[in-house]
């Protein structure tokens, strides 16, 4: 029993006995390990972060339509989301809309500019031309675009201004993908605070398109809540101006009469006096009902607008946040002496097997 326990532990006295008699070796691989980590590492070009915090408002009527029930949720740590109000896209899903190639496609044409002010451009310009990429690879890449030449089609059509997001070329759909890495959206399941982060190689281009994508998504919003509600305003008005076409006729009508029989005192005409003057007034009810139901819609449009609270503004990062040199180096040193360790005592370890 005791032979059988034995042969199942490893002697570590051994093991760094054996790794030490090899210690010659750590020094020589170290080293190449270090230089090879840097130069891979400081050519890769920096990049920044910047980050916009909102806060959804809702309104009084779907904040009753949730009820108590979100309320008592949320005190034990749980979201229902949209569940108590008619809405289609709600906070929860706004991560699921980053996604959406409509919505990315709107901010291609946000135009950006370099903190060192040496190029101003559109987004989609930017990030297909103007993108800075660790030289060492330059030589892999090129010979990799020379082998997908042969396969694949020519792209034609390319440009944010034809940009279809139903069907979009090759270039356009990995800019979409790229896209979708460096800009994304967290919200915080307990209070609905919603954080956008915008990754990019220039600070000013970060800062730029935090505050774009905050504004872009806000009117996406409100353009989805609001949508019904412009309906019936667009609707109600076409109906109001008619009316008050309709009005004005009668209303002309009855003044050319009035004006023609000044003097004329026959029942006839007082008849036809009344009539048209009883005309006028349902066209003028009929008118001021409009009236009333349009600034009832447009009061409804305002209430469907949603307000957001900005928590946090976008800043310009000072710092870059990426990639950490001195993590990846030590990193790496860590990785090789672990490697090597394993194979130098690999031997040890099997004869104490």
């Amino acid at each position: 029993m005791d032979t059988n326990r034995n042969k199942d532990v490893i002697d570590l006295k051994a093991v760094f006995q054996t790794l030490w008699q090899q210690r010659r070796t750590f020094y020589r691989v170290l080293p190449v390990v270090f230089v090879l980590s840097c130069i891979w590492i400081f050519p890769q070009p920096r990049y920044y972060t910047s980050s916009v915090k909102l806060a959804p408002e809702f309104s009084g009527e779907m904040m009753d339509a949730a009820g108590g029930l979100s309320s008592l949720a949320s005190s034990f740590g749980f979201n229902l989301g949209g569940m108590g109000t008619s809405d289609a896209i709600y906070p929860l899903l706004y991560p699921e809309l980053f996604e959406s190639p409509q919505f990315v496609s709107g901010l291609f044409k946000v135009q950006v500019r370099t903190k060192d002010g040496s190029l101003q451009t559109d987004y989609y310009t930017y990030l297909r031309k103007h993108q800075k990429k660790n030289p060492l690879t330059r030589p892999f890449n090129q010979f990799r675009n020379w082998v997908k030449s042969f396969f694949q089609e020519k792209v034609t059509g390319v440009g944010h201004d034809g940009l279809d997001p139903f069907w979009m070329n090759r270039v356009d759909y990995g800019l979409y993908l790229k896209v979708g890495k460096q800009i994304t959206c967290n919200i915080d399941k307990k209070t609905d605070v919603t954080t956008i982060t915008v990754k990019d190689q220039d600070p000013l281009v970060s800062a730029t398109m935090a505050d774009s994508v905050r504004v872009h998504l806000q009117d996406f919003i409100t353009d989805y809540r609001t949508s019904k509600a412009r309906l019936d305003a667009a609707h109600y008005r076409h109906l109001a101006d008619s009316a008050r076409l309709e009005y004005e006729a009668a209303s002309k009508i009855y003044s050319d009469y009035v004006d023609r029989h000044k003097e004329v005192s026959m029942q006839s005409y007082i008849s036809r006096r009344d009539e048209l003057e009883a005309d006028m007034g349902l066209k003028l009810n009929a008118y001021t009902a409009m009236m009333t139901q349009l600034q009832a819609m447009d009061a409804k449009v305002q209430e469907k607008t949603p307000a957001f609270t900005v928590l946090k503004s976008a800043t310009v990062p000072p710092k870059p946040a990426g990639p950490k040199r001195m993590l990846f180096i030590l990193g790496m040193l860590i990785l090789s002496t672990i490697v090597l360790s394993l194979y130098l005592a690999k031997d040890e370890m099997i004869k104490q097997s």
